[in-house]
């Protein structure tokens, strides 16, 4: 597993247990540095990302989620939605569809059979509406 593929899985991770137990995400990324495995720097990356602009991210999700409100989405894929928008919109280093692809593959690992193309739709939705095309 590519080195990157598993700081997204690890960010998931982060982000998916701060949301489930009500805590500050820099407060779980905080935890989990202080114990093995250890944590990448992609990793830090992105959960700082959105935990920065998370309160943009959570209207894009919901603005772009048809009829489902962020708060009804299965936990896990709330939180490869909040990573993947961060990586798609403030990440450049990486190309959108590397991005979205990967965020497919976490669906697929980590939710239902149908989160893959429901996460597929919202992140190419965002995109289509907040990256210029040139």
């Amino acid at each position: 597993m590519a080195a990157r593929t598993k700081a997204r899985k690890r960010a998931v991770d982060v982000l998916y247990e701060a949301d489930l137990r009500g805590r500050d995400v820099l407060s779980v990324l905080s935890d989990r540095m202080e114990t093995p495995p250890p944590v990448s720097e992609h990793t830090v990356r992105l959960v700082e990302g959105v935990a920065e602009h998370g309160a943009r991210i959570d209207a894009l999700i919901d603005a772009h989620a048809s009829n489902w409100s962020i708060d009804r989405l299965p936990d896990v894929d709330r939180a490869i939605l909040r990573m993947a928008v961060f990586e798609l919109l403030w990440v450049d280093d990486v190309p959108d569809v590397v991005v979205i692809d990967e965020a497919v593959e976490l669906a697929k690992a980590l939710s239902t059979d149908d989160s893959p193309a429901y996460v597929n739709g919202v992140l190419g939705a965002i995109l289509a509406a907040e990256v210029p095309t040139s």
